[in-house]
């Protein structure tokens, strides 16, 4: 992969220093928009979460947390029935197949407790290396890496803090600018941003605070392409 260089990197962590403070104080209580109370529950509201809302996710989990509070009663729920109690987040049964093969992994390999490493949780059956950066920045508080969703992408990419598209190399950048013990919540910052301002279409760019530093919004304003 092609490297950034060195003065490039200089001015991203500049941009940052400036952004950064601005996104704190724009949203002081940014923080995981899933309804979870254990690093058991925020596990399968972040795989129930793919390709789906969070807050169709907090209507459909706490029935579920519910029917299934532990990691066994999860694994030895019927397909069919675990698909139907979660129809309406999509992709129900690739991810009933997750759910039960994660908690399968979690009773089988780890004594029914939810891992707290990078390697060990992205073992376990439908878990990525951004639902292992949720639990483990959310739920154990560790700074493994920099959550990427589709918000974290645009953002980040208007910002001009990545000039990639693919998750894993936008975490690769944004890891070498934020600080480690920022990584957390910077995804939040940035998720709520892109909820509320820089939206997929037609950001609000005249209202932005971060218009200044943001070469996106800048063109927007110009073109039009932005409110």
């Amino acid at each position: 992969m092609k490297t950034v260089s060195s003065k490039k990197l200089e001015e991203r962590r500049d941009r940052l220093k400036v952004i950064l403070p601005k996104l704190k104080k724009l949203y002081p209580q940014a923080r995981c928009s899933l309804d979870y109370k254990d690093p058991f529950q925020l596990i399968i509201a972040t795989i129930l979460s793919a390709q789906c809302t969070d807050e169709r996710v907090n209507k459909v989990t706490p029935e579920l947390f519910k029917k299934y509070p532990t990691p066994g009663a999860l694994a030895a729920a019927e397909q069919s029935e675990l698909e139907k109690d979660i129809q309406s987040t999509g992709f129900f049964r690739n991810k009933a197949k997750s759910l039960r093969g994660m908690a399968a992994g979690i009773v089988q390999n780890h004594g029914g407790q939810v891992p707290r490493t990078m390697e060990e949780l992205t073992h376990l059956p439908g878990v990525g290396r951004k639902t292992a950066n949720v639990v483990l920045g959310n739920a154990f508080n560790i700074d493994e890496g920099v959550v990427v969703d589709t918000h974290v992408t645009r953002v980040a990419g208007r910002l001009g803090l990545t000039k990639h598209t693919d998750p894993v190399k936008i975490e690769q950048d944004l890891m070498q600018i934020v600080p480690r013990e920022e990584w957390t919540l910077f995804s939040h910052l940035l998720i709520h941003h892109g909820r509320e301002i820089c939206i997929a279409r037609k950001p609000k760019c005249s209202i932005c605070p971060l218009l200044p530093q943001c070469p996106a919004g800048q063109k927007f304003i110009k073109t039009g392409e932005a409110r």
